[in-house]
This record gives C-alpha cells, sequence and structure tokens, in this order.
C-alpha cells in the first residue's frame, strides 16, 4: 500500500516538474523514467532528474510525456516501474535505471516487451538485451583502455583493485585483467570488494595498503566512490589512484576532500566541453547542458550523470521523425520504427560521445567518447 501511494506521489510531481508534462492525447510520444533519486546512488540519480529540465517537450510536432519514478537503486523497484510503463503507461521508451543492477532489470522488462530502452548505466548486453536496449554510458573497455594507457605510460607495473560486490564492480574487475594481460607489463596483485551502502572499507584497504602495488583502481560510482578514495590516502598509501567514469561528478571532490588531488579519473567529455577542440562534435550539446545546469544549479555543479539523461532524449530529436515517417506513437510499429532508426541513423552527436549504434554494438561509441580529468585545488583540470 506504501509503495503504491509513493509511486502515485511520483507519477503526479512529475508532471508537475519543470519540463516535464501532464498527461494528455493518446498520440504523446510517452517515455518512461525509472531513475534512483532516493538510496545509495542517489547521488547519480538526482542529477539524471535535474537534466530533464533541459530536454525538449516535443520533438516532430509530437508532445513529449515523461513519467518519473524512483526506484531508489533497488533492482525489484526498477523491474516493478518498468513492467508500470509498459502495462499501464504503454510507454514509447522507457529510459533507466542509474545503477547498473536496476538497469539490468529495466533492460530485462524492456527486451521483453519489445519496448525501446536507454540505459544510463553500464551494463553488460546479452543477446537476451541486445535488440532493445541501447547504453549510452561509455562502455568499460574503451574507459578502461584510457586508464591502462596511462598507467603503462606512467611505469605502472602492479596495480590492486577494490570496487563493489556487484556488476558494476565485476564489469570493470573483468576488464582490468583482460585488458591489463593483453597489454602486458601489468600484473594485478590484489583485489577487494565492498557494498554500496557500506561506510567503511578499512580492512580492504588495510590489504591493498600492504600489497603495496604502484597503482590501484577504484570500481565504484557516485558518492561511494569517495569512501576507498579516503581510506587510501589516511592510510598512507602513496601510489597512483584510478577511477572509473562511475565516479565522474563534483560531489566525489566535495565528499573525498583533500583525498582527491592527483586522481586519476576516466569520463565523459560532458565534463570539460570547453577543453575540446572546436570541431568535437561533443562540443556543442556539452556546452549547452553544462551552461544551462550550471546556471540553474550553481557554478561546477556539471555531472557525467546528467550528461546521459540530456543524451537520451539526443537520440530521440534523431530518431523520433524518422519513426513518426511510418507509425504514431503508442503502437507496436511505432516502437520497432524507433528501434530501426536508432541502427540507421549515423553521428548522432550528444554531450558524452558520438553514437552510431548496430544490432551488435549497443553502446555506439568510440573513442569520442572519453577524456582524462584529475583533480587539482579541489577542481576537475582534464588531462590533455
Amino acid at each position: 500500500m506504501k509503495r503504491s501511494i509513493l509511486a502515485a506521489v511520483a507519477f503526479v510531481a512529475s508532471a508537475a516538474l519543470p519540463g516535464l508534462v501532464a498527461p494528455a492525447a493518446a498520440q504523446d510520444l510517452t517515455v518512461g523514467i525509472t531513475i534512483s533519486t532516493t538510496g545509495p546512488v542517489a547521488a547519480l540519480g538526482v542529477p539524471e532528474k535535474n537534466a530533464l529540465d533541459f530536454v525538449p517537450t516535443e520533438i516532430g510536432g509530437v508532445k513529449i510525456k515523461t513519467i518519473v519514478l524512483d526506484d531508489a537503486g533497488d533492482p525489484t523497484n526498477a523491474t516493478t516501474n518498468a513492467r508500470r510503463f509498459v502495462t499501464e503507461s504503454n510507454a514509447d521508451v522507457i529510459v533507466g535505471s542509474s545503477a547498473t543492477p536496476p538497469a539490468i532489470a529495466v533492460s530485462t522488462v524492456a527486451n521483453e516487451a519489445g519496448v525501446p530502452h536507454f540505459s544510463l548505466a553500464p551494463i553488460p548486453v546479452t543477446p537476451a538485451r541486445e535488440k532493445w536496449t541501447a547504453v549510452l554510458p561509455q562502455p568499460v573497455s574503451i574507459m578502461g583502455k584510457a586508464l591502462y594507457e596511462h598507467m603503462k605510460k606512467n611505469g605502472v607495473k602492479t596495480v590492486g583493485y577494490i570496487g563493489y560486490s556487484d556488476s558494476y564492480g565485476d564489469l570493470w574487475s573483468n576488464d582490468l585483467k583482460t585488458q591489463t594481460a593483453k597489454m602486458g607489463g601489468i600484473s594485478v596483485v590484489a583485489e577487494e570488494r565492498y557494498a554500496r551502502p557500506d561506510t567503511s572499507v578499512t580492512g580492504q584497504v588495510l590489504k591493498l595498503v600492504a600489497a603495496n602495488p604502484d597503482a590501484i583502481l577504484i570500481g565504484a560510482s557516485g558518492a561511494g566512490a569517495a569512501l576507498p578514495q579516503s581510506a587510501l590516502r589516511e592510510r598512507g598509501y602513496k601510489g597512483l589512484i584510478y577511477q572509473t567514469h562511475g565516479a565522474a561528478a563534483i560531489d566525489f571532490i566535495r565528499i573525498a576532500g583533500a583525498s582527491a588531488e592527483g586522481v586519476i579519473m576516466a569520463s565523459g567529455p560532458v565534463m570539460a566541453p570547453e577543453d575540446q577542440a572546436d570541431s568535437a562534435l561533443t562540443k556543442k550539446p556539452g556546452l549547452a547542458l553544462d551552461t544551462a545546469y550550471e546556471a540553474k544549479y550553481g557554478a561546477n555543479t556539471r555531472s557525467q550523470f546528467a550528461g546521459h539523461m540530456y543524451d537520451a532524449f539526443e537520440m530521440l530529436k534523431r530518431v523520433v521523425p524518422v519513426a513518426l515517417k511510418t507509425a504514431k506513437p503508442g503502437t507496436p510499429e511505432f516502437r520497432e520504427a524507433i528501434r530501426k532508426a536508432l541502427l540507421t541513423e549515423r553521428e548522432i552527436p550528444a554531450t558524452q560521445g558520438v553514437y552510431n549504434f548496430t544490432e551488435k554494438d549497443r553502446f555506439g561509441t568510440d573513442d569520442r567518447s572519453r577524456i582524462l580529468l584529475t583533480v587539482k585545488n579541489g577542481k576537475y583540470v582534464m588531462i590533455k
């Protein structure tokens, strides 16, 4: 009963938010959004929700109806929300969720129902999920390669790993071992895990410090990525610390404080569009989002995660006009037309990359989707 009331409140609230529209005609394009605005990954979900202030409310002459529900980062909640979008709202598109485990759950529902799905978290795209899911965050393999190349360039021979004890942590642990083995010259000498809600990683950090690797990679996201960062420096670790694109947010610096100084972090280009060449296709959308976001939410509030939500609508701006040529919203034919348009539209520019999806490549990005950041004097600085 309590969950039903909360969900109903979320539905009403979504209609009242700036940039969102209330339920209207049957020909509106319905976008169901399940994100984590509360819970352990709220640092990801809140900026995603904020980004909805800056997305279009109409595409190709068709109004967009958005329904926003909170899943608190829980896969069961995310599944329930996704099923509501399918059965109650006849959604044309589903977006979400904010973290890998609930995003996997949403993808499962979307592919069972035949609804185009934009994941806001990196997920393993199995054959069962590749038809209807497109993943907007950069694949771990592309972001990881940039980190490992930096390690090699800087003389790293041994690396330790600490990451979430879930599918996101698995993605990075597996990629670290696979890519460094192929590169040669870098050995993974220690591995530790922790749960997203944990408030201490002292035991894990002491083991890593005892192993004394040249560098440590932290496979975590949001505020949770700051926990081992701070603990490692407090315990005297002097080596290089690397973070994934899941940590690219101002909250990381705020929570990690002085221990964030010198971190090497993979990021999407939305975190530093000003430093990009004028020819970069990611520069214009990145500047548009960051300028609008910081004008409303304050200086230095830009977010990797806001970029993913914004980019979902950048995709829709390209594919919806194409789909409307053959079908109307609210029909299976329209959902299929969106799916096909994602495969035919090329070089779609967005804040986090230039997208070219195929039947098998459901990430659609290349090296244009990544940059490296460090923290100097409490601010992110692009490594050139």
